[in-house]
């Protein structure tokens, strides 16, 4: 059973092969409708002081990935997680965030955890 996750910014066109979108932050993007979601699971989003930080300049990027990546540990995150990879295990399922660097955005950090590889931090 091969597992397909992928990743894309919440504000690019949805497209018929994205599979089950799930929306991944803590908070509801701006001018997006709720039908271009199929779940939201905010707790895989990082905690609002690490993402402020990360904005604001105070977090680097190195600073950030351990730090995220600690968070998935939390028991809500691992209840979220579970869900990811039951429907994973279904079909395509594209994780969504708001994000546009995706190289500097949780959505490819998850995507990496998610497949069992160790994200690159540059």
């Amino acid at each position: 059973m091969k597992r397909r996750i992928a990743t894309k910014r919440i504000y690019d066109a949805a497209a018929e092969d994205d599979g089950t979108r799930v929306l991944i932050m803590r908070l509801w993007p701006r001018g997006i409708r709720k039908e271009r979601v199929d779940l939201w699971l905010k707790e895989l989003g990082p905690i609002t002081p690490l993402l402020r930080g990360f904005l604001d300049g105070k977090v680097s990027w190195k600073q950030y990935v351990p730090r995220y990546l600690a968070g998935l540990e939390r028991p809500e995150a691992q209840e979220a997680l579970q869900q990811v990879r039951a429907l994973a295990r279904k079909g395509k399922v594209t994780l969504l965030c708001g994000c546009a660097d995706e190289t500097h955005c949780h959505r490819s950090l998850l995507q990496a955890y998610l497949a069992g590889r160790p994200p690159g931090v540059d």
